[in-house]
C-alpha cells in the first residue's frame, strides 16, 4: 500500500466491485440433508447448498476487468496462438524462465514432468509435498519424502518461515540413500500442508546449493509464488533463480479459473521432452489444454498478482480472519500464512482420535453451523501407507479455511469466525467419523463417511 495507508488502522481493498454473484444460506434442516446425502464429505456437496465456500483457493478467485477484456482477444488457433506468446512474455518477465509449456492445471504439469524425470523407486525430496503432488509422484513410481523443519509442527510457535526445508536432514538423506536414488528436489512455496507457510530466500538458496553439490535438479511448486515473495519482500524472479524450473497451478497466483504450466530455466533437452510428452497428454505445446482466451487471462493475471497493493490486501484478509479466531481462543497455525487460516483440529478436538478424522468432523460441523465449506488437511488427506495399507497419522491434523482471491469481504470472514466461536462453546459434543467407502488414492475427494461409534 502507499505511505499514507500505513497511517490507518484498516486499509480498503485496492479495487471496487463491478459484478456480484448471489449466495444463499439454506435452512439448517436442509443443510443436514445435504451433508448426509454427500456422505459427510464437503467435496460432494452441491455449490448451491454452500453459503461461504472456503474449500479451496484453486480456480475460485475473481478475475479483473482487464482479464475479462483480454479473454475477448483470445486467438483460438490450434498452434502458435498469439496468446501463447503473450503468456511467454509474462513468464519470462515475472518468473525468469526461458522455456515454458502451458497445461490445463498444475496436475497436468506434474504428470508431464514427473513422468520424464522419475525412475522407478527414486525419492523426490521436498519441504512438504501436497497430496496431489504426492499422488503424481507415486503414480510415476516415485517415493515422496517430506523434510520440513520440525518447528512447523508446533502451531503455537512463531517463526517467519515455517515452510523451510531442514537443510541438515536434506543433505543427510542424500548422503545416506546416495544421489543416484534421488530424482530431484521440489520446494513448495508457500508450503500448503503446514499452514500456507512461506520459505525464506536463505533456505531456497541453501536447498539449491545442496542440490547442485550432488548434481541434482531442483524445482519449485510455484502455485503461490507471489504470496511467498511478498512475505520475504524480494523480487519473485530472484526466488526462481534458485531452481532449475517449476511446476505451477496457475489457478492460485495466476488469478485465473483454470491453467497451469511447466517452467524450465536452461535445459533445452528437458524442454524438448516436455513438449513431446505434452502432445498426447495435454495437447499441442502452444496451448497445452488451454483455450487462447485462458492463456491471455493468465498472461494478465501473472502481472496483476505481483502488485504489492493487491498482495497487501490479500494477505491482510487472511490475517483478519486469523486474528478473530486467535482472539476467540481457537488454536491456529502461527504465524498466519498467505492463503488460508489453519485450525489445529487435534488441539481443538482432543477427544477425537486421529483415526476418527477430527479435522474432517470439524468440517462437517462448520457446514452444519453456518453453511461454510472448509477442507481437511490431516489424516484423511495423508491417506494410507502404500505398502502396509495402514493409516498415516501426520503430525498436523488441520482444518483449512481457504480464502479465494478478490471474492469475499471481511463481513464474510466475521460470519466464519462467529460460526467457529459457537462451535467452540460445544466442541466436546462433536463426534468423530468413520470411512464407509474410499478410493485407493486421493481418497478425501470421494470418500464417504458415517458417524463413529
Amino acid at each position: 500500500m502507499s505511505d499514507i495507508a500505513s497511517d490507518f488502522e484498516t486499509v480498503p481493498e485496492p479495487y471496487k466491485i463491478k459484478v456480484v454473484e448471489p449466495i444463499k444460506l439454506i435452512a439448517r434442516q436442509e443443510r443436514e440433508v445435504a451433508i448426509k446425502e454427500a456422505g459427510l464429505n464437503q467435496f460432494l456437496l452441491k455449490s448451491d447448498d454452500v453459503f461461504i465456500d472456503l474449500l479451496t483457493d484453486s480456480g475460485t478467485g475473481a478475475m479483473s476487468q482487464n482479464q475479462w477484456a483480454g479473454m475477448m482477444l483470445g486467438d483460438e488457433s490450434y498452434t502458435g496462438s498469439r496468446n501463447y506468446y503473450n503468456l511467454q512474455k509474462s513468464v519470462e518477465d515475472i518468473l525468469g524462465f526461458k522455456y515454458y509449456c502451458p497445461t490445463h492445471q498444475g496436475r497436468g504439469a506434474e504428470n508431464i514432468l514427473f513422468g520424464i524425470i522419475i525412475k522407478k523407486g527414486q525419492y523426490i525430496l521436498g519441504n512438504y509435498h501436497f497430496d496431489t503432488t504426492k499422488a503424481h509422484i507415486e503414480l510415476n513410481s516415485g517415493l515422496a519424502v517430506n523434510l520440513i523443519h520440525e518447528r512447523a509442527y508446533n502451531t503455537s510457535v512463531e517463526h517467519p518461515f515455517k515452510g523451510n526445508i531442514d537443510l541438515e536432514k536434506l543433505e543427510h538423506f542424500i548422503v545416506e540413500k546416495t544421489p543416484e536414488k534421488i530424482a530431484f528436489l521440489l520446494m513448495t512455496i508457500t508450503c500448503n500442508s503446514v499452514g500456507g507457510q512461506p520459505v525464506s530466500m536463505e533456505n531456497l538458496r541453501g536447498a539449491y546449493q545442496v542440490a547442485k553439490k550432488y548434481n541434482l535438479p531442483i524445482f519449485i511448486d510455484a502455485a503461490r509464488f507471489a504470496e511467498n515473495a511478498y512475505f520475504i519482500k524480494k523480487r519473485e524472479a530472484e526466488m526462481f533463480s534458485y531452481s532449475d524450473g517449476c511446476t505451477m497451478s496457475a489457478k492460485k497466483d495466476g488469478l485465473v479459473n483454470i491453467g497451469g504450466m511447466i517452467g524450465i530455466k536452461e535445459d533445452e533437452e528437458l524442454f524438448k521432452k516436455v513438449k513431446q510428452r505434452c502432445v498426447p497428454m495435454e495437447g499441442f505445446p502452444t496451448y497445452g489444454g488451454l483455450a487462447g482466451r485462458d492463456m491471455e487471462a493468465l498472461a494478465i493475471g501473472m502481472r496483476e498478482v505481483v502488485d504489492e497493493a493487491y498482495l497487501a490486501s490479500r494477505i491482510d484478509q487472511v490475517e483478519y480472519l486469523g486474528r478473530k479466531l486467535k482472539e476467540a481462543g481457537i488454536p491456529i497455525q502461527q504465524p498466519l500464512g498467505g492463503h488460508a487460516v489453519f485450525i489445529n483440529a487435534k488441539e481443538f478436538l482432543p477427544h477425537i482420535p486421529q483415526t476418527q478424522y477430527p479435522a474432517q468432523a470439524l468440517c462437517v460441523e462448520l457446514y452444519l453451523e453456518g453453511g461454510v465449506r472448509a477442507v481437511e488437511v490431516g489424516t484423511l488427506l495423508a491417506g494410507r501407507d502404500p505398502e502396509t495399507g495402514l493409516e498415516i497419522l501426520p503430525e498436523l491434523d488441520l482444518l483449512r479455511l481457504t480464502i479465494p482471491r478478490r471474492v469475499y469481504t471481511n463481513n464474510h470472514m466475521d460470519w466464519v469466525a462467529t460460526c467457529l466461536k459457537r462451535i467452540a462453546a460445544r466442541k466436546d459434543r462433536i463426534r468423530g467419523l468413520k470411512i464407509v467407502e474410499e478410493p485407493p488414492i486421493l481418497r478425501h475427494f470421494m470418500a464417504r463417511f458415517d458417524w463413529a461409534e
